[in-house]
C-alpha cells in the first residue's frame, strides 16, 4: 500500500451532518463576501454606544473577586461598527460577539483579561493580533481580510478559527506558548505550504482541498495526522 493509500485511509468520512454543516459555513462565507461587495470601500464611523451595550448585554455574573456583579456576555452583531473603542471599560467580559460588522482594529479587546470566548467574524480585520489573553480558550476570525498568523499567543486558547482568510504562509503560532490548541480551521485561504503548523496538542486541522503528489485531500477533519509540507 503506498504512502498516498495510508494518507486517504486516515481520514474519516464525513456523515450527512457534518456536510450540511459545511455547506452552512460556505453560505455564510458567500454572504459575508457578498455582503461587502454591496458598499464602498470606506464606511460612515459607527462606534459602539451605551445604548448599543444595554441592548447587547447578558448573562450577569459575580466578578472574579466575588464581591460584586457584572453582565459578562456581549452581542452586538450587525449593527455596522468600525468602532469598539468602548469596550476598554467593561473589563468583566467573558464572551463577546462582534461579527458581521466593518472593523478593522481590535486593540480595545486588549484591555479585557477576563474573556473566554470571542467571535469576530465577517469584518474587516487585516490581523488576528491582540496582546496575550490568559484566560482566552475559544476564538474565531472568519471571513475577514487577515493575511498572516503573527500575533495568537493565547496560552488557553483550545480552538482558533481563520477560515475564508488571505492567508498564504502560517507563522507566528509558538507551541511553546499554544500549548493547548487543539483545533485549527483554515479553509478557505491560498496556503502554499503546512510549515508553521508545529502545535503539541493538534488533534483537528482543517484545510482547503488541495492536489498533493497527484491526490487530492478533501476538506474535513484530520485527526492525530501531522500534515506533510506540500
Amino acid at each position: 500500500m503506498s504512502d498516498e493509500d495510508d494518507l486517504e485511509d486516515s481520514e474519516p468520512d464525513q456523515d450527512d451532518s457534518e456536510k450540511e454543516e459545511d455547506e452552512k459555513e460556505t453560505e455564510e462565507g458567500e454572504d459575508y463576501r457578498k455582503e461587502g461587495e454591496e458598499f464602498p470601500e470606506e464606511w460612515l464611523p459607527t462606534p459602539l454606544t451605551e445604548d448599543m451595550m444595554k441592548e447587547g448585554l447578558s448573562l450577569l455574573c459575580k466578578t472574579g473577586n466575588g464581591l460584586a456583579h457584572a453582565y459578562v456576555k456581549l452581542e452586538v452583531k450587525e449593527r455596522d461598527l468600525t468602532d469598539i473603542y468602548l469596550l476598554r471599560s467593561y473589563i468583566h467580559l467573558r464572551y463577546v460577539d462582534i461579527s458581521e460588522n466593518h472593523l478593522t482594529d481590535l486593540s480595545p479587546l486588549n484591555y479585557l483579561t477576563h474573556l473566554l470566548w470571542l467571535k469576530a467574524d465577517g469584518n474587516r480585520l487585516r490581523s488576528a493580533q491582540m496582546n496575550e489573553l490568559p484566560y482566552l480558550q475559544i476564538a474565531s476570525f472568519a471571513y475577514n481580510q487577515i493575511t498572516d498568523t503573527e500575533g495568537i499567543s493565547h496560552p488557553r486558547l483550545e480552538t482558533l478559527n481563520l477560515k475564508g482568510n488571505s492567508i498564504h504562509m502560517v507563522t507566528g503560532l509558538d507551541p511553546e506558548k499554544l500549548i493547548s490548541l487543539h483545533t485549527v480551521e483554515l479553509r478557505g485561504n491560498q496556503l502554499e505550504s503546512t510549515l508553521g503548523i508545529n502545535l503539541p496538542k493538534l488533534k483537528n486541522l482543517y484545510l482547503v482541498a488541495h492536489w498533493v503528489r497527484g491526490w487530492c485531500r478533501e476538506e474535513g477533519t484530520v485527526l492525530g495526522v501531522r500534515m506533510p509540507a506540500f
